[in-house]
């Protein structure tokens, strides 16, 4: 899998200690109110939705906290944050490419976050547009298994798959974006485990890093962009 693996990702959030567990749930709730604010409070007709509580169920969310942030996108109660998505582009160690998508109530604090950290790094925050031609839009379906059956695996072309790839603890089901969540059931279906299902930036070309202390640059990078709350996802074009 070209890319940053997001997949991985997934595993190490589900890893983190107790002390992190806040940071990923202000994560998930963020985007649990901003699905609902964008297509109400009714998962069967929110796909956006469905996916969000998807992922925060898998990352044992309390329910109590599910249900204040549908209320928060839904303008109900006091507390009234008003959520922004913004996705910024950059150039991290190399040249390579880069794609950061936050939620945040406050958009020049954020800004000036990711701008510092990609700085420090040794990158550089580009304009809009600057980079973000260089991926496209999919699903991504990330599977607990690797041990895949042909007939599973027609299955899943079936049902709209268009690249299946495994990697060490698991496979990576590609698709385009309006057919994820038949894929996503189709492998349910069959005896599955789906371990994160969602839609993000997958690199038209990736880029080979000239060295592997470039690689590590680009890793430290990438890790440390996902640990700041706003921060929802990291994908670049190097191959890593």
């Amino acid at each position: 899998m070209s890319g940053h693996s997001k997949w991985a990702q997934i595993k190490r959030q589900k890893g983190a200690a107790d002390a992190k567990k806040g940071a990923l749930y202000t994560k998930l709730g963020h985007a649990i109110a901003l699905a609902v604010r964008e297509g109400g409070k009714d998962p069967a007709m929110n796909v956006k939705l469905r996916l969000a509580l998807d992922k925060a169920k898998a990352s044992n969310m309390p329910n109590a906290t599910i249900d204040r942030a549908i209320a928060r996108g839904a303008g109900e109660g006091g507390d009234q944050q008003m959520l922004e998505e913004v996705l910024y582009e950059g150039f991290a160690p190399g040249s390579s490419a880069l794609l950061v998508e936050a939620v945040t109530d406050n958009r020049n604090r954020t800004n000036a976050e990711i701008r510092r950290i990609i700085s420090k790094a040794g990158g550089s925050l580009g304009s809009s547009g600057s980079v973000q031609w260089q991926f496209e839009s999919a699903g991504e379906i990330f599977l607990t298994t690797t041990a895949l059956t042909d007939e599973q695996e027609l299955l899943l072309i079936d049902a709209g798959a268009d690249d299946i790839s495994r990697e060490t603890e698991g496979t990576v089901v590609r698709t385009k974006p309006d057919k994820l969540e038949d894929v996503k059931r189709a492998a349910e279906k069959n005896s599955l485990a789906v371990e994160n299902a969602e839609i993000g930036w997958v690199p038209k070309t990736p880029v080979t890093p000239k060295s592997d202390a470039q690689r590590e640059q680009i890793q430290c990078l990438v890790a440390t962009l996902e640990e700041l709350d706003e921060v929802t996802r990291v994908t670049t074009n190097a191959a890593l």
